[in-house]
């Protein structure tokens, strides 16, 4: 049984208090694995792994599939440099031009599908 997919008015409310600095561990982890879903929704496939530890890991992008071992694609981050890449509010050019991600394997590059959600101002 796969996991339970997080509705948009829970997930959207987390991602709001996530950006509104009013947060706590339970609403960044909510916000990061919900920006995680909608980046494999957007982006199905198993090319690349996204992961922001502690928090959640996606599997994302058409090509390839790797079925053993660490993949060869492999994006990492923090959470709040994946909700600011998520939300459109970081760029992924900047992202990789402060070392806020890593990224490893020709195929790692999210730049054509972010944000994935744009959240309107209070």
């Amino acid at each position: 049984m796969g996991k339970a997919k997080i509705v948009a008015i829970v997930g959207e409310a987390a991602v709001r208090k996530e950006l509104s600095g009013d947060t706590d561990r339970e609403a960044t982890a909510l916000a990061v694995r919900y920006l995680l879903q909608l980046l494999a929704e957007r982006a199905p496939g198993n090319t690349v792994e996204v992961r922001v530890p502690p928090f959640g890991a996606v599997q994302a992008i058409e090509g390839p599939r790797h079925t053993r071992g660490t993949p060869p694609n492999v994006i990492e981050t923090d959470a709040a440099t994946w909700v600011a890449l998520a939300t459109g509010s970081l760029s992924w050019d900047d992202a990789l031009a402060a070392d806020r991600v890593s990224a490893s394997g020709s195929r790692a590059d999210l730049a054509g599908q972010l944000p994935v959600l744009r959240v309107a101002a209070a």
